[in-house]
This record gives structure tokens, sequence and C-alpha cells, in this order.
């Protein structure tokens, strides 16, 4: 029999925000769903229009309406003072997660370990498609299922604790689209603590390619070198953009194209002021080398 003096046990409280343009109308209600659906934590629940007046949505959601388009980061970032909660979970519109203990298990592995400072699940496309590589975000790929601390993140579906995602700063509004996976998980361990791929979580996301965005290559070149002017010791900022200069020379070697509006957004990231300056500390540096990845790469 159980006692009348024990304490209820609390849930964990959530903060969601869900980034939409609104051309997307029944991802977002997916979205919105697999969200409502959670089942042992408290929900506080936001829908960003980037651009767009949401509508039609379910009526326990908060709605919050961006005269235009800001751009990825800095739509994530407007609403985060809407939601209340301990913990923040990011989800792009396009994006859903399929079990009802998703974030429960998500937040499961902050307090089974104090350490953890960002968590990023399993993407799977729902219908079969395979898996890009690039969803699973280790220079070592091995078995998507396999978890591991990472150093950068897929930033459609991640979970973080709300004190580390604040003191981070947020995510780089400046960077509009591109790369600011790489600085959020980059300012986690910078806090001392760990970003972690956890292979046992999954989120679906449809499995296209980013290059649909026309945008894409000039942003990826610019926001390299931006990530690298913004966040590395100084000596390290020309090792980390001339590694990624070769890697993207022998990467798109038969694209042209791609090359010269990369190499455009590359002579914009040195010539354009890319905002906030945060260099990493040196043990910071010596961590993320320790386990597996110094960033020069």
């Amino acid at each position: 029999m159980s006692s009348s003096t024990e304490q209820p046990i609390l849930q964990p409280s959530v903060g969601v925000v869900i980034l939409t343009q609104g051309t997307r109308p029944d991802d977002l209600a997916r979205a919105i769903d697999s969200v409502l659906a959670q089942r042992g934590v408290i929900l506080d629940v936001v829908v960003v229009g980037n651009g767009w007046q949401p509508q039609n949505l379910r009526p326990t959601v908060k709605t919050l309406a961006l005269v235009e388009n800001l751009g990825i980061p800095a739509g994530r970032n407007r609403g985060v003072p809407q939601v209340s909660g301990e913990f923040l979970f990011f989800l792009d519109d396009d994006a859903s997660v399929p079990s009802p203990r998703f974030l429960q298990d998500a937040i499961g592995l902050f307090l089974a370990d104090p350490n953890l400072g960002l968590v990023q699940p399993r993407v799977v496309d729902p219908v079969g498609v395979t898996n890009p590589r690039r969803w699973t975000p280790r220079i070592r790929k091995g078995e998507a299922t396999q978890s591991s601390p990472v150093f950068s993140v897929w930033e459609g579906a991640v979970v973080l604790r709300r004190a580390a995602f604040e003191r981070t700063g947020g995510w780089a509004e400046p960077f509009f689209y591109a790369h600011e996976g790489i600085e959020l998980a980059w300012r986690i361990w910078d806090q001392g603590l760990v970003t972690w791929y956890a292979g046992e979580l999954v989120a679906h996301h449809p499995a296209i390619e980013p290059t649909r965005h026309e945008y894409y290559f000039r942003l990826n070149g610019r926001n390299r070198v931006w990530l690298a002017r913004r966040n590395l010791p100084a000596i390290l900022v020309p090792l980390y953009v001339g590694t990624w200069t070769a890697i993207q020379l022998i990467r798109w070697r038969r694209n042209p194209v791609a090359l010269k509006a990369w190499f455009t957004g590359w002579g914009e990231g040195w010539r354009d002021t890319p905002g906030d300056r945060r260099p990493l500390r040196w043990l910071t540096v010596l961590r993320m080398t320790r386990a597996g990845r110094m960033p020069i790469v």
C-alpha cells in the first residue's frame, strides 16, 4: 500500500519550438501531432511562422508570426522566449518523432548523465528511402544505430538543456542557413558538456538533398569561414578553412558551378562581418581532440 505522504513524481518540462514557412501544411500537422502525442513530459509548444502567419493549428499550440523570413537560426531563436521548460526541443516542420516516448527517453539520457548538453537522434526516412550518411554526424560513420559524442548536429530535431542552450548565445543568426548546428555543438562542448548522437532515438525526415536550395553552395562556403572566424582560436582559423577548402575542391571537382558558388560565399566569409566572436577555450579544443575530432576538420 502506498503511503499518503509519498510525493508525486514530477514530470520534466519541455519547451518545443517548431519552425515553418507554412509551405508544407501536411508535414507541419504531422510534426505537431507527433509532439502532442508525447507522454511523460509537460509540454509548452510554439509554432514559429518564418514570414508566415500560422493558422488552423491545434488549439493547444502557441503561434508566433514573423513578418519576414529571418532565416532558420533566427526563427528558432525567436521561439525560445515563447515557451517554458527545463529542456528545449527544436523540430523542423518536415520532421517528426514516431515514438510517444521520444522526449521522455531523450530526457532520460540527460538525467542519467549530467555531462550531456545536447542530444541529436538518429534520422530515418519514414518511407524506407536510403538514409543519407550525412545524417550521422561523424567522420567515421559506422552504424547509424551506434551512439557517440559528436561535434556537429543535424539541426532538424535536437533536444537540449535550456540553461546550456542559453549559455551558447543561441543559434547563429547571421548564418541564415547551414552550419549553425556545428557552432551550437562546439559551444556546448565549450561549457564542459558533451554533444551526443543517440542512435537509439529516432526522428523521421524525408531523404531530400540540401542542394535543392539555390543558395546552398554559397552559404555553405560563407558560413564555413564564419564558423571558424566566430569560434576558433586565431591560429586554428586558417587551418580549419584551409582543410575544408581542400575537401570541397576534391568533393566538387567535377561540378564547376557548385565550386564557383561555394567560392563566392568563401570570399563573402572573409569580407563580411560574421557577428559574435567567442573563441573556444584551448581546454575545449583538447577535450574535442581527445574525444575524436580536433576542430581543424
